[in-house]
């Protein structure tokens, strides 16, 4: 930002700060009084997204986040603008992502008489925010803004809200006036874990007789994979992902017992979490899905999160790679028995394991089942694709079957547990894509439950040329829904509001139809030698989108669990 006498407004203050503190991407939807921010943004060197919901917006904001290691902002309007972007903002803040939100708010001058859209803006998004606040003048925004991307990222990531008033943001001061800041440092600087606490950890993990590793998003959050591979590979310690913590190490290492996932997790005596939480994916971390008697060992810079489920043996409050490497170098040259019985046992499991989803991909009689359908997608695809899913089964059964060998591949429904969130991601991560690796593949499976939250970013891909293949698995419902012709006896009982069940979604649904937006192509799939042939030529086309509408059973479930997929109070 220069200096001067000349006047500038608080858009072009706005734009100039978040660019000059290093933001690159926002996304939105504009309109008063926002317009001409948007485009000062633009003036200034940032890429503007416009999307076609807010909460869309704010998706691909914080995937876009999680991916670079930097914040993105969403810009939205006020009042239902702002309101519509809460959800986006709850989720990312949940899932620990950087996110910034500048939302533009009733000018001052109405506050208090019903102004247009009046809303308590900055009250309303503090629980959903690390920071949320209102610059008192225009002179004072650039202390704010880096504020905003500096809490986002340092400790533990999140969501930062910043309120602009049309009156502010129209407000013209001198260049010279404006209170300059310094440059947020980024990426921020790491945290070492105690020394102590790394030897008593290393003995725990040498002196055990079932140790198990958890890789969770914080790992690859944090860029630690090859610390992570490190310590995992030379150790031959058995280990497993959370869902997003899939590929930090590569799902293909011959010490993964993801397949053996609940055996390994309720018979561990000594586990270790990298970047993982002790919430519902995790169970909490109590019996009966985790031994009573399990040694915690927990990794992650966020000191609340240590013991806030169960008791933890030992808390290293680090980054996860340089606690890895601190790790590596106790456990020196040790290595866990490949031949014990904890690996004879894990690695039994998971070939039974295997062997089921071996045979349930084998049946490809139509209507097909999940298991079918991933198998083939997961044959077809490229290797190193971004993989985004969503949907109850589409994402649960997707997670074993479709793999994930590199880092940050992975972008799904996450810790929110939130629906409507692939299509965002999916433009997040394509946009990555073309700037990083342009040859590199999005791969947007949804079940079609979930797709219909955000189908109609569809048309965002289209308009920013992004080549992404959207595979809906339709079984015509939410969790299940029914074939034509019972749905067809269905509603002709009576009043389809009265007799059609909560669940139920039309039958045979034609989404593929969606991609007749633009140029993309559209395929409707009853087989997997369709799914093969319209993959392969979904894969063709690289500026625009491509829809796979795949057919299943609406029956179609997942392996029979040894628990419910919920762990349930008891109280």
């Amino acid at each position: 930002m220069g200096f001067g006498n000349e006047e500038v407004d608080g858009n072009t203050i706005l734009a100039e700060c978040l660019r000059r503190q290093g933001v690159e991407y926002a996304f939105g939807i504009i309109g008063i009084p926002v317009v001409e921010l948007s485009m000062a943004m633009q003036q200034a060197g940032i890429h503007y997204v416009g999307m076609r919901n807010e909460q869309a917006a704010a998706y691909a904001a914080q995937a876009m986040g999680y991916l670079t290691g930097k914040p993105a902002v969403v810009l939205v309007v006020s009042g239902p603008g702002l309101l519509h972007v809460i959800g986006g903002m709850a989720n990312a803040q949940s899932n620990c992502w950087p996110l910034i939100v500048i939302g533009g708010s009733c000018s001052v001058d109405h506050e208090g008489l019903g102004g247009f859209q009046e809303c308590p803006q900055v009250d309303l998004c503090r629980p959903y925010c690390k920071y949320s606040a209102r610059p008192a003048s225009a002179l004072l925004i650039p202390q704010h803004v880096e504020k905003a991307v500096r809490l986002s990222v340092y400790g533990r990531p999140g969501v930062c809200y910043l309120d602009f008033p049309g009156t502010l943001l129209t407000s013209n001061v001198e260049r010279s006036k404006i209170h300059q800041t310094h440059l947020c440092k980024l990426p921020p600087p790491l945290s070492y874990p105690d020394p102590s606490g790394v030897d008593y950890a290393a003995k725990m993990l040498i002196t055990a007789e079932r140790p198990l590793i958890i890789v969770g998003k914080g790992a690859a959050y944090d860029r630690s994979e090859r610390s992570v591979f490190n310590l995992l590979h030379s150790s031959g310690l058995p280990w497993l992902p959370t869902p997003m913590g899939k590929g930090v190490m590569p799902d293909v290492h011959e010490n993964s017992v993801a397949k053996a996932r609940t055996l390994a997790l309720q018979e561990a005596d000594v586990i270790l979490l990298l970047g993982a939480r002790l919430n519902w994916m995790l169970h909490f971390g109590r019996a009966p899905r985790f031994s009573k008697n399990a040694f915690i060992i927990q990794v992650d810079l966020c000191h609340e999160e240590m013991g806030n489920s169960v008791p933890i043996g030992v808390a290293l409050v680090s980054n996860v790679g340089v606690a890895c490497e601190a790790i590596a170098e106790k456990l020196g040259s040790w290595k866990f028995d490949s031949n014990s019985s904890w690996m004879g046992k894990l690695r039994k499991k998971c070939a039974e394991n295997e062997k089921y989803v071996q045979y349930m991909g084998n049946n490809i009689s139509v209507p097909l089942n999940y298991y079918a359908v991933f198998q083939k997608v997961q044959e077809v695809i490229p290797k190193n694709s971004i993989i985004v899913s969503e949907g109850a089964n589409t994402m649960d059964i997707g997670r074993g079957i479709l793999l994930n060998n590199l880092p940050r591949h992975r972008l799904d429904a996450g810790t929110f547990g939130t629906m409507g969130v692939g299509p965002g991601f999916a433009v997040a991560a394509a946009l990555w894509c073309k700037e990083n690796n342009p040859s590199k593949r999005v791969i947007c499976v949804e079940g079609d439950s979930a797709f219909g939250f955000s189908a109609m970013e569809v048309e965002t891909m289209f308009r920013y040329q992004l080549g992404i293949v959207i595979i809906v698995v339709n079984n015509n419902g939410i969790y299940n829904g029914f074939p034509e012709d019972v749905w067809k006896d269905i509603i002709s009982n009576g009043a389809v509001t009265k007799t059609s069940p909560p669940s139920s979604l039309s039958p045979n649904t034609h989404y593929e139809a969606l991609a007749k937006l633009g140029n993309g192509k559209g395929f409707f799939c009853n087989t997997v030698d369709e799914i093969e042939t319209a993959i392969r030529e979904a894969l063709k086309t690289t500026d625009a989108p491509s829809i796979i509408n795949v057919m299943i059973s609406p029956a179609s479930d997942r392996k029979p669990q040894s628990f419910a997929w919920l762990t349930e109070s008891k109280l």
